[in-house]
């Protein structure tokens, strides 16, 4: 499958780093290549030369399959260059959070309760197929559940689209998620974000991003 991941931080790096591990056709978008390929990004791209750079536009425009790994403050802005035709039709995983740093850490929720960061999108680019997922771990976890435990930890999917849902799972399980969870339609989304409060809190408490949520039934 060709993925864009839209974003070269930390998360859009380890998701980039294992699509490719597993086949995938993948391509990093970004705002100015020139800009990223001159700054610490160059580091871990000679260690991933099969893993492409481009524009947002660019990088959405060729994919099948689109990741949101930007700064939930900045996704409109990086979607909107991504371009409302490049996303069209397409599955767009949202793996941002909302996240206020105005007044310090740790950060509030600037979407909360009666709305959601995927909402708003798949309101944006109504052509869109948005699934809500991944949003609730740190990134090591997102790629390699069973770097914890037995990786039978838990992985939330909201979103209107059957089958988007189905592709977003798909790759879940392909990365090692055995617990995927269908909260069901987009509004649900406004749950998996409002985790980010208590997340936030755990990890001051443990002094360490490597845990998770597991649903026991």
């Amino acid at each position: 499958m060709r993925i864009a991941v839209l974003g070269t931080g930390s998360v859009g790096r380890a998701v980039a780093a294992r699509a490719a591990e597993l086949g995938h056709q993948v391509t990093i978008g970004t705002r100015d290549v020139g800009a990223t390929r001159a700054g610490e990004y160059a580091g871990w791209a000679a260690q991933h030369p099969e893993i492409g750079l481009a524009t947002l536009a660019e990088a959405a425009a060729d994919a099948e399959l689109v990741v949101n790994a930007t700064n939930g403050s900045g996704s409109l802005p990086a979607l909107t260059a991504a371009g409302a035709a490049n996303l069209a039709g397409k599955v767009l995983l949202d793996i941002a959070n909302p996240l206020d740093f105005g007044a310090g850490f740790p950060p509030t929720l600037s979407v909360v309760d009666t709305d959601s960061l995927a909402e708003r999108i798949q309101r944006e680019f109504p052509q869109a197929k948005v699934v809500k997922s991944l949003n609730t771990m740190t990134a090591e976890l997102m790629v390699r559940p069973r770097q914890l435990a037995d990786g039978a930890h838990s992985v939330f999917v909201s979103g209107d689209d059957a089958e988007a849902k189905r592709i977003v799972t798909g790759l879940l399980t392909s990365f090692g998620h055995t617990d995927v969870i269908d909260l069901g339609d987009l509004s649900t989304a406004r749950g998996a974000e409002m985790l980010l409060p208590l997340w936030l809190r755990l990890y001051g408490r443990l002094d360490t991003a490597v845990f998770n949520v597991k649903v026991v039934r």
